[in-house]
């Protein structure tokens, strides 16, 4: 195997199982991966970023060669400043191609060097999106199995307090 640092972006807004599935698909092709969650200027969040990390650091726990931070700006500089070349994403359905392929031939133009890497993940997770979760959470359902444990105790516990 190649010692390449990949980066898995995203705002992970909860994190769900789906993510959790492409960080270690992508574990199996790269030596590290870097999961950076960020803000994304398109969609509001519900939980802070510092949450985030921290769910997602809690969620992957005893996972080897992960590390997890917050980021902020441009996707190809913060790989340059980590030694990165790969970009890892995941595409669910052909409805995420197009967005994600325009954004890649992007990080292509601004830094020749960084590849992007399109991951599937397993079917169980083909329908899962952070967003549908919220959905569901915010109107009484149940999340269990679509995300992490300490990631379902945590939005009971915020569906609680209101």
């Amino acid at each position: 195997m190649k010692k390449t640092i990949a980066v898995y972006p995203g705002s992970f807004d909860p994190p769900t199982n789906g993510h959790l599935d492409i960080i270690k698909r992508a574990l199996k092709l790269h030596a590290n991966v870097i999961v950076a969650v960020t803000n994304n200027p398109d969609k509001s969040t519900t939980f802070t970023i510092e949450k985030r990390v921290q769910l997602l650091k809690e969620a992957l726990k005893g996972v080897k060669n992960i590390t997890v931070e917050p980021f902020s700006g441009l996707l190809v500089k913060y790989l340059r400043k980590k030694k990165a070349s790969i970009i890892v994403r995941g595409i669910r359905a052909v409805s995420d191609f197009e967005y994600e392929f325009q954004m890649a031939l992007m990080n292509r133009r601004l830094d020749r060097e960084i590849e992007t890497v399109f991951l599937m993940p397993d079917e169980a997770y083909t329908y899962l999106s952070a967003s549908m979760v919220k959905q569901v959470a915010k109107l009484g359902g149940n999340v269990s199995g679509l995300v992490p444990k300490c990631v379902e105790k945590f939005m009971r516990n915020l569906k609680n307090e209101k």
